[in-house]
């Protein structure tokens, strides 16, 4: 097994401000493009698989297979055994991997997915090589990241456009690529993958209760999560900056023609030997 290549940090940690948003997550919202492909019987990779609810979602899927879930952060693994301890599904566990170096033999799953991983990590073409690599003949690389850069919401906000320009930055110093939605078919492409459908979807956030959700997750997460820390350990910006930035996410929530959306770039490949 190769070395692994990870070079770098997960940029938001798991505060509770970020596991609000990452609980929220199921197959339905954050993997649809690739349900049609799931068979009972198939045995699933679920990579940075975090607390486990998407992870869950496949194993339900998926009742005559199994399910691994994997996640480079060993303490959240214990928040996704509960996940799935809580749905009674004895056809699913989980380990600590690196994209980079899996740990597993080649050819061994049917389907290898990864939700908001590639834009994490040092070396998302590795990490590619790799999950192809253990898929089986003719199984899937299913892969979905959100494209930062192309997020856009209303009203328009001087200190939620600031909230933009510093996350990128943020990431990019922590050795991700915050914009790589729109990079997974070049990248899937020089990993060697052949086979690819490209889509898109995106999440939007535009009711009251929605707003207020994802406004509040994202105050919280500017002030107090491990990004925070990133930010202004990294000299990208003072404390009284991330509460600009903070109280603008809230200002914006409480805007009743407020809309949001997320994009994201979505890549189902096939196997070819």
């Amino acid at each position: 097994m190769s070395k692994s290549q990870e070079t770098a940090v997960y940029t938001h940690g798991h505060h509770e401000s970020v596991l609000r948003s990452h609980t929220w997550r199921t197959a339905a919202n954050s993997a649809a493009y690739l349900l049609d492909s799931l068979k009972p019987h198939m045995k699933i990779l679920d990579i940075g698989c975090g607390p486990g609810t998407i992870t869950a979602d496949l194993a339900a899927l998926v009742p005559d297979g199994r399910v691994t879930g994997v996640d480079h952060a060993p303490d959240i693994l214990e928040q996704a055994r509960a996940t799935a301890a809580g749905r009674g599904l004895r056809n699913v566990e989980f380990a600590v991997a690196d994209v980079h170096a899996l740990e597993y033999p080649d050819d061994t799953f049917c389907v290898v997915h990864a939700h908001q991983v590639l834009q994490h990590v040092g070396d998302p073409v590795q990490a590619l090589r790799e999950m192809r690599r253990v898929t089986r003949p003719g199984g899937f690389i299913a892969v979905r990241d959100a494209d930062y850069a192309a997020m856009t919401w209303y009203p328009e906000s001087p200190g939620m456009t600031d909230w933009l320009d510093l996350y990128r930055r943020v990431a990019r110093a922590n050795g991700g690529e915050p914009d790589a939605g729109r990079r997974l078919r070049a990248w899937a492409l020089r990993a060697g993958l052949t086979d690819i459908t490209a889509t898109s979807s995106t999440w939007t956030f535009a009711t009251a209760e929605e707003r207020d959700w994802w406004s509040g997750l994202w105050a919280d997460r500017t002030l107090a999560s491990a990004y925070a820390a990133r930010a202004t350990e990294g000299g990208h910006a003072t404390t009284r900056q991330l509460r600009a930035v903070s109280q603008a996410w809230r200002e914006w929530g409480r805007q009743e023609d407020g809309w949001f959306s997320v994009l994201h770039g979505e890549i189902l490949c096939r196997k070819i030997v």
